[in-house]
């Protein structure tokens, strides 16, 4: 592995996928390990699903979660081009050398005489194989049939009574006997060639020598296994990496959650969160640690130790571990990441900004370690921007509705307009002592005052929140309470 040439080959039909993307981590971590070299290559020739806005998230979904390719779109190389699309010569020059060698022949065999067979198999209860009808075809009957113009598909010549073996990375050694496989076919009659041929030609000119990827390409392998065979190219290490589920053990899908990276982003994971969880998503290293940094997983990921079962996606988990990243940003790149968010949220512009940086710092700073994503900012922080909250319906009906409220609003009003410091000593000593006269329980006191600023029943640290708003502006909001409890009654 000391040269190693890895690859991740996407098709362009949406965007990259967490479980792409781990397949994609995993290939660029072993080509960093090694000092190798990592390709990024579209697989585009689904020409009716394959579009340029999804091979544009693509590389922008890469670029975010860190993966930077050696060779690939927007870097060139020495193996280009590096989108199928623009590959059809290589591909033609590949079917014809097989044709040359007999070792594909061209197949006549109309749909419907197909189906009659395939028909047939089911009929009898048994597993439809194409039965070589054109393999061995007389050369009068070939030049004629080409002659008139007939449509075809190419078929490999399998090799007969051969067994089929690869020591698969992490599942181990497979086998697989020929006897399996059928003239199968490698260009359609529309002259595009098939997945397996076009990912040989690719892999095999592009000299990648390990190919990692996801477990539901094992059935492909032994088919492509024959092609390299029948190219004279050497066959890769193969290293098929289980599939990941949700967590009700069923394959993750869009009912799960998230399920590409752009929404991870756009929901405030960070990348180096994302990259820590996907690594350790069925990779086994030590269960005591949970924490790696991207030197760490260059240094110690093991395609071995990748387990053979699939991973179970824990939405909470990676909620924990990116809320553990985001508390260790220093305060200054912490204020930057939640910027967009704000803005998104239409709480801040460039302007408040420019005028307001030191207080954008209090507010996050104040808001401590609450933030599980980025976008959290919002539901924490959003009340700092109002001229007037909003109370939500549990603070109504929890805490407006309680006995004597309107009487510990009125104190705690008159005892607050009396701190002339308002800092954060001050406030905490007045509210200790405003929490011994109030006429409701001191629970319930520090809920009251909560909800009174921020119109919710949660917040970050009260007396932090207050020094942050002002004097005037938490008066204000309590004699709003006031006025919102008494009308509710």
């Amino acid at each position: 592995m000391e040269k190693i040439r890895v690859r991740f080959a996407p098709s362009p039909t949406g965007h990259l996928h967490i479980g792409g993307a781990r397949t994609a981590l995993y290939n660029w971590l072993i080509a960093r390990q090694k000092k190798g070299r990592f390709i990024l290559r579209i697989e585009d020739t689904d020409v009716e699903r394959s579009t340029e806005e999804s091979i544009r998230a693509i590389l922008e979904g890469m670029k975010w979660f860190g993966l930077d390719w050696d060779e690939g779109p927007e870097k060139g190389g020495d193996h280009g081009p590096y989108l199928q699309s623009q590959r059809k010569e290589l591909y033609a020059e590949a079917i014809n050398k097989l044709l040359d060698e007999k070792k594909a022949y061209q197949c006549f065999c109309t749909p419907s005489e197909l189906d009659a067979k395939k028909e047939k198999a089911r009929t009898n209860k048994g597993q439809y194989a194409y039965d070589g009808t054109c393999r061995d075809l007389p050369k009068e009957k070939l030049t004629s049939s080409l002659e008139d113009g007939k449509p075809y598909v190419i078929r490999l010549k399998k090799r007969e009574d051969k067994e089929i073996v690869f020591k698969d990375l992490i599942k181990g050694e497979i086998r697989i006997h020929s006897d399996t496989i059928d003239d199968f076919i490698i260009r359609r009659s529309d002259g595009n060639v098939v997945y397996n041929f076009a990912v040989v030609c690719d892999d095999a000119l592009m000299k990648i020598d390990h190919v990692i990827r996801g477990d539901d390409h094992i059935s492909n392998t032994p088919k492509q296994i024959l092609l390299y065979e029948a190219l004279g190219y050497d066959t890769p290490f193969f290293a098929h990496v289980p599939m990941i589920l949700g967590e009700d053990k069923t394959r993750l899908s869009k009912r799960h959650g998230a399920t590409s990276i752009s929404q991870y982003r756009d929901d405030g994971f960070l990348p180096e969160a994302l990259r820590n969880y996907l690594a350790r998503l069925g990779w086994g290293y030590d269960d005591s640690q949970e924490i790696f940094s991207t030197d760490d997983l260059i240094k110690k990921f093991s395609i071995e130790k990748v387990s053979k079962n699939p991973a179970v996606f824990n939405y909470k988990k990676l909620e924990w571990l990116n809320g553990v990243y985001i508390q260790n940003l220093s305060l200054e790149a912490r204020t930057e990441a939640v910027i967009p968010y704000l803005k998104e949220a239409g709480l801040i512009d460039d302007k408040f900004i420019r005028d307001n940086p030191d207080l954008l710092k209090e507010i996050v700073a104040v808001v401590g370690d609450r933030m599980k994503t980025l976008k959290d900012i919002v539901p924490y922080s959003d009340y700092f921007f109002m001229e007037k909250v909003q109370f939500d319906e549990d603070v109504k009906e929890k805490i407006f509705q309680k006995a004597d409220l309107a009487d510990a609003y009125q104190l705690i009003a008159k005892e607050l307009e009396k701190v002339k410091t308002w800092d954060k000593e001050n406030i905490e000593k007045e509210l200790q002592a405003i929490s011994d006269e109030v006429p409701i329980k001191r629970k319930d006191f520090f809920q009251a005052i909560r909800a009174a600023l921020t119109g919710r029943l949660f917040s970050p640290d009260l007396t932090g929140m207050m020094v942050i708003m002002g004097k005037e502006k938490v008066l204000t909001r309590i004699t709003n309470a006031l006025n919102a409890c008494t009308k509710d009654k």
